[in-house]
This record gives structure tokens, C-alpha cells and sequence, in this order.
């Protein structure tokens, strides 16, 4: 008899999280409070219902080639970059070409997770779920909870002195949904992330002036990179880590600094990085030119509120303001578990591998998607899905819960006496961390045999963009057309560009970009060949992080 799995939510993670319970012939039931797939990306008018949801007009910030379920690409004329209507699309074809919407219980909400009296020897669940009104009751034999980290808005209006005298509009960005009713209002945007961004962007068209506060600066790139290549593509690549690996971390800065103010210089613009804050990274194609233009001006962070006005910390007053837009993040959430499982599902120390929690005797539980990629979400979180499914039938094993406790508990000790850096907010490197989970799995590519075995496919694994493809090329959930899908990523990529066909000016879609940098990959393809595989993966994933991740970005 197969083993019942409960997935909470259909977002992204929910339906990969489906699928794979499928491909390892376990039997998944699907719980969706809402009335249909697609979690955040099905665009509702209002958010009544308490779901976030995304923006109508949001553009996903990274390339569909690496934003794609690995064993099932976009459709070749899909935009590189996409609307959430193109978006949700995908995840719609998705879900009916597996054959995945009659597992899914719509309009259900989760009402608690327990463990049962037995759990230490079966690892199995109490789910209680609330379907219009009606509770059912259903024993499972493993969860995967696929919610997502935007549930709860991060309103922290008490940071913010004289907010509550403040007599203009409040509300944070889960609220917005498009730029009707600010027309000729003097808005302030307060959080300078993607989201903030797009928001004072957008407004800047029918505002009167957008005001955009930022603590820590930021670097702002465009979606396309040089020759007008996806920037994506062109950064996560497995020879850039490598590079990254061998490059002094002092060298490897400066060189990507420059790189991102060759631009525009970033100080001139005022979103240079404040000094002693952390790095990070945005992707926004029309917040330069709207400074530039003067529709958005760049403030330091908030200090007070009067009841028209904004005080800053540099001592400069805005007067006059309409209204304020909160893009201050969200908080994780588990109201349906019991302490301390509660609590502890939030500290990403005591998840193993941001998946299994620590405490539990049976592994029986994962928590998928709950991270922050230098690369595509939907690629970490399907890799999740696929190694938690192993885990529930056996295939793949983690340390025992006590040992996983002890290490938890170790690091938070020295996390809490300032011995040791807290990098559980910080973005994790896309390719690390998915090799570290393919590794588990038995998937992750083994380059020099694929030099040995099939030189022209490990040209593009190693020198190419690192594709979700590519943990499909081998080992358990194996597809046919990973080599296809990877040997052809550039003319889907070049194929919806092509609406204007010149005679004579076609060029071969995967080598013109290759061509300008043999010398430096030859040569590092031989250096790779010298090193054992086992040797060369090891060392990357541990000293990569601190050195690359600042610099890339992730998809929302």
C-alpha cells in the first residue's frame, strides 16, 4: 500500500511537490485554500481572502530557461521574462500535462498538524482540515508543507515613531495591486527590495512625485546582460563558481563592483551600499532612468512621521505626503502546528538542509520552499521535493534528530555569544545548494565523465548556464530529453525574439556568446579535468558562499 503524503498549498512548490510524490509511486492529497492553483501568481483584484498575491504588473526577474520545472521547459515562443498572466499559464500546462489538478482538494484550509500517540514508531500525522464550513479528520503518513514565506506582512509600525499621527494612506505592498487612486498623490515607498522597486517605478507614471526610502542601498541590474543575453544565463554558470573558487575574494569584488556601476556609477545615483551593510542585489530596468528623470527620488531611512510629513535621518522633510507604502517583507507562519514544532519551523538553523526540522524521530515531515536563492526558487524547491520524496520511502537517509539538535543548538549558542556570523537570512548560492541536494539524490552531473563520455553536452553543462536541466541528466527521476532540452536552451531563449527575420543575419544561437571567452575556458576546463570530482565538490560549496551570493539575485 503506498504511503499517503499531505501537501499543504499548490504554488509552485505544491505542484512539483505532487509530481514528485507521483514519480516515487506515493499516493498525495493536496490541500488549497483557495479556489485554484498557483499559489501568489494567480492575480486576484483585492486580498480579502488574506493570500498575498502578486502585482498586475509584475515581470518575473529571472529567465524562463532557468525558472522552468527541470523535466518540463517553456514553450519556445513564451517571452524570456514574463508577466504573472504568462506565468500562471505555465504552472496551469504544468499541472494538466502531469495529470496533477485530481489531487488537489480546492477551498480547504488546513486547521492543525499533530503528531499521532505512535509517531516515534510509525512517524505518521493528524491532519485536520475545514472544507466551507465541514472539519475532516485524515491520518497521513508523511507532510510536505508547500505555504510559502509570504503569508504574514511585516508591518513594523512601530519602528516608526509619530506613524500613528500620520493622517495620509497606510498599507503594506501585499495591499497593492495597481496604480489606480494614487494619481497626482506624493507617495513614499519604504524598502528598496524588488518589490518596493517595481511599486515606485510603476507609480512614478501617474504619481506626482514617489519618494523611495532605503536603509542599506542597493545594486540594481538589468534583466538583460551584455549582447542582450538574459543576465541570468550569462552569471549562474558552474565556470563562474569555479573562477569564484580560485579568485581572491578582494579581486572577485572589485571586479563585479565595477562591473555593476559600468552601468550607471551607483553613488552618483544614491544607492551605493551604506557602509557595513550587507550587499545585496535588485533587478530593475527602469529604476535608474526614473531618477534620472526625477519621477523617483532616492531618500535615506525614515526617522518620523508628523501628520502630513516624513522626517529622515539625514535631516531632510518631505512635506505633503499622501501616502505610504510599506515593502517591508513578510514573516514566516505555521498556525496549523503545535509547539515547539511551531517555533522552531521558523529558525532555518534547526531545519536540516532547509527541508527536515531537526527535533522529529521520524523524518516525515519537509518543509519546502522555504528559502532564498541567488538563482530560481522553483528549481531549489522542486530538488527539495524530489529528495524529501526519497527520504519518505527510505531511499535516502539524514542524521539521526539527536545529532541534528545538538549541531542546531551548538551553532545558535554561538550565534547568541557572537562567535559565529547568523547567516540564516542570507541568500544561498543556487548552484551549492542545489548540487548539495542533487548530491543526496544521486543526480548531480559528474562532469569530467560527461567530458569523457559526451564532450559537446559538458561544454554546455560547465560553460553554459547551469539549467534545472541539468539534474536531470542522470540517476533516480532520469528524463529522455534533459541533453535535447540543454543542447537547445538558447533557441528557446532566442526564438520569441525572432518577430523580425532579416536575411542573412542568423548566427548560431549557442556559440556567439562562447566565442569571446575560449581562452579563459579551455584553459579551466583542463585545470577541471586534473582535479577528482569528489575533491573539487567538495571545496566549492563550503568556501563559495560568502564570496558570490551578495552579487546574484533571486526570483520571487
Amino acid at each position: 500500500m503506498a504511503k499517503r503524503v499531505a501537501v499543504i498549498g499548490a504554488g509552485v512548490s505544491g505542484l512539483s511537490s505532487i509530481k514528485c510524490c507521483l514519480d516515487e509511486d506515493l499516493e498525495p492529497i493536496c490541500f488549497e485554500r483557495s479556489s485554484d492553483i498557483g499559489g501568489l501568481w494567480k492575480f486576484t483584484e483585492t486580498s480579502k481572502d488574506g493570500m498575498t498575491r502578486v502585482y498586475k504588473s509584475l515581470v518575473t526577474n529571472v529567465c524562463k530557461e532557468m525558472s522552468c520545472y527541470s523535466d518540463f521547459p517553456f514553450q519556445e515562443d513564451y517571452p524570456n521574462f514574463m508577466n504573472q498572466e504568462k506565468f500562471w499559464n505555465y504552472l496551469q500546462e504544468f499541472a494538466e500535462y502531469f495529470d496533477l489538478l485530481k489531487y488537489i482538494r480546492f477551498k480547504t484550509t488546513v486547521r492543525s498538524i499533530t503528531k499521532r500517540p505512535d509517531f516515534s514508531e510509525t512517524g505518521q500525522w493528524d491532519v485536520v482540515t475545514e472544507t466551507e464550513g465541514r472539519q475532516d479528520r485524515a491520518v497521513f503518513d508523511a507532510v510536505m508543507v508547500c505555504t510559502g514565506h509570504f503569508l504574514n506582512p511585516h508591518l513594523p509600525l512601530e519602528s516608526f515613531p509619530g506613524i500613528h499621527k500620520f493622517k495620509g494612506q497606510i498599507l503594506h505592498s501585499q495591499e497593492y495591486k495597481i496604480p489606480a487612486g494614487f494619481q497626482g498623490k506624493r507617495v513614499l515607498v519604504i524598502g528598496l527590495g524588488n518589490t518596493g522597486a517595481d511599486i515606485a517605478v510603476e507609480l512614478s507614471r501617474t504619481a506626482a512625485q514617489v519618494l523611495l526610502s532605503t536603509r542599506t542601498g542597493t545594486w540594481v541590474i538589468n534583466r538583460s546582460s551584455d549582447g542582450g543575453y538574459p543576465f541570468n544565463m550569462m552569471v549562474l554558470r558552474r565556470h563562474h563558481n569555479f573562477i569564484a573558487q580560485v579568485l581572491p575574494s578582494c579581486i572577485l569584488k572589485w571586479i563585479q563592483e565595477r562591473r555593476l556601476n559600468k552601468r550607471f556609477d551607483h553613488v552618483n545615483y544614491g544607492l551605493n551600499i551604506t557602509k557595513g551593510k550587507k550587499p545585496k542585489m535588485i533587478v530593475n530596468d527602469e529604476l535608474p532612468t526614473c531618477i534620472l528623470c526625477g519621477t523617483v527620488t532616492i531618500k535615506t531611512s525614515l526617522k518620523e512621521f508628523t501628520e502630513t510629513s516624513a522626517v529622515f535621518e539625514d535631516g531632510t522633510v518631505e512635506e505633503n505626503i499622501d501616502a505610504v507604502i510599506f515593502t517591508t517583507g513578510y514573516t514566516y507562519s505555521f498556525p496549523f502546528f503545535e509547539e515547539p514544532l511551531k517555533t522552531l519551523c521558523t529558525k532555518k538553523i534547526f531545519l536540516y538542509k532547509l527541508v527536515f526540522p531537526s527535533n522529529l524521530e521520524k523524518t516525515t515531515l519537509a518543509m519546502i520552499g522555504f528559502i532564498h536563492l541567488t538563482g530560481s526558487i522553483l528549481a531549489g524547491t522542486e530538488l527539495q521535493a524530489r529528495w524529501a520524496t526519497r527520504v519518505f520511502k527510505g531511499l535516502c537517509k539524514i542524521p539521526p534528530s539527536q545529532k541534528l539538535m545538538a549541531e542546531a543548538m551548538k551553532k545558535e549558542q554561538l550565534i547568541e555569544r557572537g562567535l559565529m556570523k547568523d547567516a540564516s537570512a542570507d541568500k544561498l548560492d543556487y548552484i551549492s545548494y542545489l548540487d548539495d541536494l542533487a548530491s543526496f539524490i544521486g543526480v548531480k552531473p559528474n562532469i569530467p565523465l560527461l567530458f569523457i563520455k559526451d564532450p559537446r553536452l559538458a561544454w554546455e553543462v560547465f560553460f553554459g548556464p547551469c539549467t534545472p536541466y541539468q539534474y536531470r541528466l542522470m540517476g533516480p527521476g532520469k528524463w529522455d530529453g534533459a541533453r535535447n532540452a540543454i543542447l537547445t536552451q538558447w533557441d528557446r531563449t532566442l526564438k520569441p525574439l525572432k518577430t523580425r527575420t532579416i536575411p542573412g543575419s542568423f548566427k548560431p544561437a549557442s556559440m556567439s556568446h562562447y566565442l569571446k571567452a575560449w581562452g579563459v575556458p579551455i584553459l579551466l576546463a583542463s585545470l577541471l579535468l586534473i582535479y577528482k570530482s569528489s575533491i573539487f565538490l567538495k571545496l566549492v560549496p563550503e568556501k563559495l558562499q560568502d564570496r558570490i551570493s551578495p552579487y546574484l539575485i533571486s526570483i520571487r
